[in-house]
């Protein structure tokens, strides 16, 4: 673990806490409103010039009954409507500018630091986590964050992204030491550490903890940090392991999600791993078995075999990666076979039981029978993820959950409820690290300041490492259809892309979809070894609304990767067989 109980980085020395002071009272409905006065230190300030600016912020603002901000002594008095306009908006309002920060002091001047009451309260220690703690520290706001299960970093660091694309790049230097796609090239072999591939990961993941996680908050002088599990007594109230009450005025829930395992007979009894504890795994199991076909147990199916471990993988659908079109599953399939993984499409396992140190998997056959597959290795569940929301105590506070169990969510990150916003793998956004990094940021901005920054994925790029890489952005032709938008697809083969040809290496595709009313790129999906390069582009073409004509028209190096994307945008209107090199 990284810290103990409560690790404090810097002595709390500001708060957000509540200074009510009467002025007067109107009438709304029958019912007393009594306006609240707030008083603020306010840094940054040079001249009287800066006060009368900080002053104009509010001039347009509905609520403020008065303001007076002094550059002689540093303070600024207000006097506000709280059912119109709240302290926090305020004081948002002056930390969202360049120059200017500020912060609540108590009736004698002083600044409130009770460490029990926070303006915010994270729960999760992952990146949604952190970039939220990184925006409230440029807020400067009061912030809290406990955090529980997985270390501080999130799925990413720990469990996720880090190791598992560092032991996909040693597994692929693994697998081009015994392939070459040139006759003239003899391969050698390969002598692989497996121990040490993964101390190294180890050792990567620890380093990535430290420098980009715990370094970059160590001098925030308002944020306290503590270990534990959090529960929901209220809205406005969690307990911390089962003793210790903390309150906030804004709540973020940043948990993630965890492997989600299927309830299957025997299952427990077999000592089975997941991605947490496969990548800690430093006995190179002779064989495993891959519950789950998705992106997840791809990824681990090609670098387990690439770095000498027998791979088959059990998929209770007819196809690997099932959330894609066909063809991109049959261009998968074909080079993972290629390369010696067994895949039982339409398999169901049933059963689990331990027969000495071997397992018995009984499954249902695509036919309707059953069989028994015998493991001698282990069996890795790689079945989807599930949100973290089971010991929070949502059921307490009415939070509303989708179907599925994740924290429903609007584009501002907003719950059901007003002060309660929720991040990263527990919602029902797209579960990608630099999602919830950015949902982090906005939930922060929302709940402090009054923005209605949005969380708009409908250019969102994505990349599965498999080898070749899938990649993506936008809609595909399934997607298109179902939304009846009229539309037209290029298919363009990398045997047809100079690049590939060259590379002797032409396993894979380049697809656009575009509009056909208004020729605007609507999708692409590409598979091809190091096809994620490319995806960012086709993502911003989306975005802003590039045509395919555009596309087909610009410039792109000669033999890059690249060029099969002009390629296939001249694809929509010409047979590229036909043409010659960087023909247009």
């Amino acid at each position: 673990m990284l810290f103990k109980n409560i690790i404090k980085l810097k002595k709390i020395k500001m708060g957000f806490l509540k200074n009510i002071l009467n002025k007067g009272t109107e009438h709304k409905n029958g019912n007393a409103v009594t306006d609240e006065k707030l008083s603020l230190e306010v840094t940054g300030m040079t001249c009287d010039h800066c006060a009368v600016s900080i002053e104009r912020m509010f001039e347009k603002k509905k609520g403020i009954v008065s303001r007076k901000v002094s550059h002689e002594n540093g303070k600024g008095e207000f006097t506000y409507n709280p059912d119109v306009i709240s302290k926090n908006d305020i004081i948002g309002t002056i930390n969202q500018s360049k120059n200017y920060r500020a912060k609540e002091t108590t009736n004698n001047g002083l600044v409130n630091t009770n460490i029990n009451h926070f303006d915010l309260i994270i729960i999760g220690g992952g990146s949604a986590a952190f970039s939220a703690a990184i925006k409230a520290n440029e807020l400067g706001l009061t912030t809290f964050m406990v955090n529980g299960g997985l270390s501080i970093g999130g799925t990413c660091v720990n469990v996720g992204c880090v190791p598992s694309k560092t032991l996909i790049r040693a597994a692929e230097t693994a697998y081009h030491a015994t392939h070459s796609n040139f006759a003239g090239i003899k391969p050698k072999g390969v002598d692989i550490d497996f121990v040490q591939v993964i101390k190294d990961k180890k050792q990567l993941v620890k380093t990535l903890q430290q420098k980009k996680y715990m370094d970059v908050v160590s001098d925030f002088e308002n944020l306290v940090m503590i270990e534990g599990w959090a529960e929901f007594i209220n809205d406005k109230t969690i307990l911390v392991n089962g003793k210790d009450e903390y309150s906030a005025i804004k709540f973020i829930i940043a948990t993630g999600a965890t492997t989600n395992v299927p309830d299957i007979e025997g299952l427990k009894e077999i000592d089975y791993l997941t991605n947490v504890s496969l990548f800690d795994l430093e006995e190179q199991p002779q064989s495993i078995t891959i519950m789950g076909a998705g992106y997840i147990g791809l990824e681990i199916a090609m670098a387990y075999n690439r770095l000498g471990t027998k791979v088959r993988i059990i998929e209770f659908t007819d196809r690997v990666l099932r959330t894609q079109t066909p063809d991109i599953s049959e261009e998968l399939e074909k080079q993972m076979r290629k390369e010696g993984i067994e895949i039982l499409p339409n398999f169901r396992a049933v059963k689990f039981e331990k027969a000495g140190n071997d397992i018995i998997i009984h499954c249902k056959c695509p036919d309707g029978s059953f069989t028994k597959i015998i493991e001698t290795g282990k069996v890795v569940v790689a079945s989807g993820t599930k949100p973290n929301t089971q010991k929070l105590g949502l059921d307490k506070i009415g939070l509303q959950l989708t179907k599925g169990g994740h924290i429903q969510v609007n584009e501002l990150m907003e719950t059901n409820l007003l002060n309660i916003y929720a991040v990263g793998d527990v919602t029902n956004t797209p579960a990608f690290v630099y999602t919830a990094a950015f949902e982090g940021k906005i939930a922060v901005e929302n709940a402090f300041t009054g923005s209605e920054h949005k969380a708009d994925y409908s250019s969102l790029p994505w990349v599965v490492f498999t080898d070749p890489q899938v990649a993506g952005a936008g809609l595909d032709e399934t997607q298109a259809a179902a939304e009846n938008i009229p539309f037209e697809v290029s298919k363009l083969e990398l045997k047809d892309i100079p690049r590939a040809i060259a590379a002797n290496d032409t396993r894979g595709f380049i697809k656009l979809i575009r509009n056909t009313e208004t020729d605007k790129l609507i999708g692409a999906r590409i598979v091809a070894p190091e096809g994620g390069e490319l995806i960012q582009q086709l993502s911003m073409a989306i975005k802003y609304g590039i045509t395919v004509k555009e596309l087909a028209e610009s410039f792109y190096p000669y033999l890059t990767l690249g060029e099969g994307i002009k390629l296939a945008a001249i694809t929509f209107g010409k047979d590229v067989a036909k043409l010659s090199c960087c023909a247009t």
